[in-house]
C-alpha cells in the first residue's frame, strides 16, 4: 500500500500544497499586462533618472574644467613673471574684489571658489 498514514488521515502520493485554484484565464492575462506596463513605466523613469545623473555630471565636469585651465593660466602668468589681479587681491585681502574679478571665469555653480577658503595664506 503507497498510501501514508498521518495523523489518522490517509494521505496519496503526489503533489503537495494547495490545489491552483480555477483561474479565468483572461483575468490572469490582464494581470501579467498591467504588470508588464507597470515594469515598462518603472524602467523609463529609471533611465530619464540616470539620464539626469549624467547630464548634471557632465556639467559639473566641464565647470571643473574651466576652472581648471583658469588656474593652468594663472601659473603660466606667474611663471613668466606677472602675477594675476585675482592673486593680488587675494594676497593684499581684499577678496571681495578678487570675487568679482574673477566671477566671469569661474562658474557660480562650481565647487570651488576663489575666496581663499581652505588656503594657508601664511605660505
Amino acid at each position: 500500500m503507497d498510501d501514508k498514514m498521518v495523523a489518522g488521515k490517509v494521505k496519496k502520493p503526489g503533489k503537495r500544497g494547495r490545489k491552483p485554484a480555477k483561474i479565468d484565464l483572461k483575468a490572469k492575462l490582464e494581470r501579467s499586462r498591467q504588470s508588464a506596463r507597470e515594469c515598462r513605466a518603472r524602467k523609463k523613469l529609471r533611465y530619464q533618472y540616470l539620464e539626469e545623473l549624467v547630464s548634471s555630471k557632465e556639467r559639473a565636469i566641464c565647470a571643473l574644467r574651466e576652472e581648471l585651465d583658469m588656474y593652468k593660466q594663472w601659473c603660466l602668468a606667474m611663471d613668466q613673471g606677472k602675477i594675476p589681479s585675482e592673486i593680488k587681491a587675494l594676497l593684499t585681502g581684499d577678496e571681495q574684489k578678487a570675487l568679482q574679478s574673477s566671477s566671469n571665469k569661474i562658474p557660480k555653480n562650481s565647487k570651488y571658489g576663489s575666496s581663499g577658503n581652505g588656503q594657508n595664506k601664511s605660505s
